[in-house]
């Protein structure tokens, strides 16, 4: 699988290896790597750190929200990409086979595979990590949820190694060990530790605005993505987070900049185009809204909002060939929505205006 063409994207902070690091070598290797999901994320990367911040149920929503059409790569997977880390010795097994088994559910089996819990991050597996499905499957049996299982396998020095120790769970949301003294937490130094205080402290920080911009504290959401680009002037998702926080705040002019600041650091940060177009259109600025809607489309000639919007905007100018363009278009991508019933709506008004039109000619 190649790196170069690919935008990748991080959900969750990395626990093995510095995020610094890991963009320098995607972007040598001719990829790109961004800070959250965006249309263009192709490759979504999952983040051991997000196990020691999200609950599994806020875990699985993330995943619900952002792994459609992508690529879902684990911290280990993604190092072995980029030549980083050395893949286990071949294996045969299937992903298919590990769950027959084993008895994991498919769905248990994913999510710890996804964050590291086996000797190989993707099929094929090998018989040691068919140990270790039956092992997370009698836990899983005994109560254990499958996020206590990855969060203290995250802590141990080699995955591998615990194929040949007995895991227990006791009632808690750890995993336990027996050996001749009794049980004790699974724990080490992870593989890479190598994070500085300001890697640790940005992904913290962007967590952070996240979940104040969920939950609509816009002001407060907008000041922590000002932090993040204090830390780091080269991130367009967090300037373009931070657009969307003013905007929504009221503070147009400065969302706009914000806007701007993310498109001079990414040209084909296609939502970014978007975005703007339609801060622009309600200002008035008709004409730099069509601009950015169609640089958008350029960029992105499936993104059915942009179509959308584009059609609506020269319906409303009067350009209603275009508008009818614009909506066929659209319905090509949706033909089952309450949008795709209003584009439809349009192509047809559009269609009785030349059928008037011609029929007052030809009188």
């Amino acid at each position: 699988m190649a790196v170069a063409g690919q935008t990748f994207g991080i959900v969750g902070a990395l626990a093995a290896f510095p995020r610094r690091l890991a963009t320098r070598e995607v972007e040598r290797q001719g990829g790109h790597l961004r800070r959250g999901v965006t249309r263009q994320t192709s490759h979504l990367v999952f983040g051991r750190g997000l196990l020691a911040k999200a609950s599994e149920a806020q875990i699985e929503a993330r995943f619900a929200e952002t792994s459609q059409g992508r690529f879902l790569l684990s911290e280990n997977g993604f190092l072995r990409l980029l030549g980083l880390l050395r893949s286990p010795e071949t294996s045969t097994l299937t992903r298919q086979a590990l769950i027959d088994q084993s008895r994991l559910s498919p769905r248990t089996f994913d999510f710890l595979s996804l964050f590291d819990a086996f000797e190989h991050a993707a099929e094929p597996y090998s018989f040691r990590d068919l140990i270790l499905a039956r092992k997370y499957a009698d836990l899983i049996a005994s109560g254990a949820p499958w996020s206590a299982i990855a969060r203290s396998v995250s802590r141990t020095r080699s995955v591998a190694s615990l194929a040949r120790l007995s895991l227990h769970h006791e009632g808690s949301d750890a995993i336990y060990v027996r050996g001749g003294e009794g049980l004790s937490e699974l724990d080490g130094q992870l593989l890479f530790d190598l994070g500085t205080p300001d890697d640790v402290e940005l992904d913290d920080l962007f967590s952070q605005a996240e979940a104040a911009e969920a939950d609509r504290l816009y002001d407060e959401a907008a000041a922590l993505y000002q932090r993040c680009l204090a830390i780091d002037p080269t991130d367009p998702v967090a300037a373009f987070n931070r657009a969307n926080c003013l905007k929504a705040g009221g503070r147009q002019l400065e969302a706009a900049h914000d806007y701007a600041r993310a498109l001079k650091l990414d040209p084909s940060f296609v939502e970014a185009w978007f975005n703007l177009a339609g801060l622009m259109g309600e200002r008035g600025r008709v004409d730099a809204a069509r601009r950015h809607l169609q640089k958008a489309i350029e960029l992105d000639g499936e993104y059915a909002d942009a179509i959308f919007n584009l059609a609506k905007l020269e319906f409303d100018a009067g350009n209603l060939g275009e508008a009818r363009r614009r909506w066929a278009r659209y319905l090509e991508l949706d033909s089952d929505s309450e949008w795709a019933r209003t584009a439809a709506r349009g192509v047809q008004f559009v269609d009785l205006q030349f059928i008037a039109k011609m029929g007052g000619r030809n009188a």
